[in-house]
């Protein structure tokens, strides 16, 4: 069974703009991730929201919880600032020297129900490891992994050196060929875009489509792997849109 399935190749998957996706949006890329409203009205001009369209939606996000407000600043909520984490490794990911051993975790945990299942499957995947068959999970160690304390009474980890070539199990693995695709058709979308909301939109979609790069050692990707390319325009477009701000 594969990790998180790339965008399809036949073309990149653009979600319709809201007030609400842009505030995040615009909150998950900087640090601190706070803003005023200010800042927040001049950020979304562009994108053809109104201000009181804003103001509204920023109520219910602290209604939601999913911001903090005080003195007319807007945070993200501390549910978001894991997501804000996972996006910022997703556009620096934290490597390391490969020396050919694959982490391995095994899945210890019984008697849980399907939420529960599909909440750690998501989270075991979200560190970028993939499940070789039910219950065990792998990937090169070349990534310095933030191991969440939550999961050590749920798995056994350990480091190992699988007989078969590691290239092949990588392959087997990942959807290399169709990660790679959807990140070409990403690169020419970007490259023709221009209107702003487009642009946004296209862009939010490289972070998406960055979260599910397996990040692996070189030796084991195809050729003209284009994940460092995809990374290099997204940020580019960050310090074009917070020097914007």
């Amino acid at each position: 069974m594969r990790m998180n399935e790339p965008q399809s190749s036949a073309g990149p998957e653009l979600r319709p703009l809201s007030a609400r996706s842009v505030v995040l949006s615009l909150l998950l890329g900087v640090h601190p991730p706070a803003l005023p409203v200010r800042d927040l009205v001049r950020g979304v001009e562009p994108f053809g929201i109104a201000g009181s369209t804003l103001r509204a939606a920023l109520s219910r996000m602290v209604t939601a919880g999913d911001l903090r407000r005080a003195d007319g600043v807007y945070r993200l909520s501390e549910r978001l600032l894991e997501r804000q984490r996972r996006q910022d490794e997703a556009v620096h990911p934290r490597t390391r020297a490969w020396d050919g051993s694959w982490e391995t975790v095994v899945v210890t945990a019984t008697g849980r129900g399907p939420a529960e299942r599909a909440e750690l499957r998501a989270e075991l995947s979200g560190l970028r490891l993939a499940e070789l068959r039910e219950g065990v999970w792998l990937r090169p160690a070349n990534l310095r992994l933030r191991w969440p304390g939550s999961l050590n009474d749920l798995t056994q980890r350990f480091t190992a050196r699988p007989e078969q070539p590691a290239r092949a199990l990588a392959e087997s693995l990942w959807p290399l060929d169709e990660w790679a695709h959807a990140a070409d058709a990403l690169l020419a979308h970007v490259a023709r875009t221009e209107r702003p909301a487009d642009r946004f939109a296209a862009f939010a979609a490289v972070v998406r489509h960055l979260v599910t790069d397996p990040v692996l050692p070189g030796e084991l990707l195809p050729a003209n792997w284009p994940a460092p390319a995809l990374r290099a325009v997204y940020a580019d477009y960050r310090a074009e849109v917070l020097a914007a701000l």
